[in-house]
């Protein structure tokens, strides 16, 4: 583990074993990441209104941003940011107050805004940009600007969101056995 890890109002990250967080990677506040989780370079976890929960074998790729929505003084609660298990999200998405169930697959440049649902199984193109409150349901890919419903996946597209965790993990082993600083 290496990164820009800091406290927020008396919080400190907790980090489970074999994770890796790149040098230039930022981890902040009410953050728990689970085992064998990649956090890649330029990425920024920010959890400081709300918890921030990263579950085990996900990859967030480079210059992702992970945020939540804090509560407001007109009454609104606390939004918090859910990343399951076993998920990859593509270089630069926006990960805000929302759910992103085990094992489903985030593409590229994404954005996935407040109290919306991405479910086990779904899959979210690059580019895309997911609204509040909706949900994108098992076996389905969205796209488009605001997106929708694309099509069904394929078997084939949902296998290889387990082929592209694999892939990260040992990726990720690979970083923390030979990264030394220059």
């Amino acid at each position: 583990m290496a990164g820009i890890i800091r406290s927020y109002r008396g919080i400190t990250p907790r980090i489970g074993p074999d994770v890796f967080i790149a040098d230039n990677a930022v981890v902040i506040g009410d953050v728990e990441i689970g085992a064998g989780t990649s956090i890649w370079y330029g990425c920024v976890i920010r959890g400081d209104a709300a918890p921030i929960r990263i579950g085990s074998r996900t990859n967030l790729q480079d210059g992702t941003i992970v945020h939540v929505n804090g509560p407001r003084s007109t009454g609104t609660a606390a939004m918090p940011t859910h990343i399951g298990d076993d998920i990859t999200v593509g270089h630069a998405a926006l990960i805000h107050a929302c759910t992103l169930q085990s094992r489903c697959f985030i593409g590229m440049r994404s954005v996935i805004l407040d109290l919306a649902v991405v479910e086990t199984g779904a899959m979210v193109a690059a580019g895309a940009v997911v609204g509040p409150g909706k949900v994108v349901k098992e076996g389905e890919l969205w796209s488009g600007v605001p997106a929708k419903l694309f099509r069904n996946l394929r078997p084939e597209e949902v296998g290889y969101f387990a082929e592209s965790v694999r892939t990260y993990v040992d990726l990720a082993g690979h970083h923390m056995a030979t990264e030394k600083p220059v």
